[in-house]
């Protein structure tokens, strides 16, 4: 697995903190568990919200996918903020899970 964020982050809302990290880790558990795959990269990036990604180069999602609780809960966590939380197959194999987490502008 590798890590691609900047070298430091301003202090962000604890609700946007916590929200990417629940995703991040329900992402990484659903690579763990599901994808059989041999790398997995997690990317930050902030501008108007923090974007993370979380991509892997697993087998990718079944041709009909049942979300389940966890692929839900990434999204409602997203949603709850105001942001959104897509997860989709990559064109090479394997899942990317993007999320994008507004920040309020009295933060940023």
């Amino acid at each position: 697995m590798s890590v691609e964020a900047p070298e430091a982050l301003p202090p962000l809302p604890a609700a946007v903190e916590v929200a990417a990290y629940r995703i991040a880790l329900e992402a990484l558990t659903n690579v763990a568990r599901h994808a059989c795959a041999r790398t997995c990269t997690i990317r930050l990036a902030l501008a108007d919200a923090l974007e993370l990604e979380i991509v892997d180069d697993g087998i990718g999602l079944p041709a009909n996918p049942r979300a389940g609780v966890g692929l839900a809960s990434m999204r409602e966590r997203a949603a709850e903020l105001g942001g959104t939380c897509t997860i989709e197959p990559t064109s090479v194999g394997g899942t990317r899970v993007l999320a994008r987490l507004p920040i309020p502008p009295s933060e940023q």
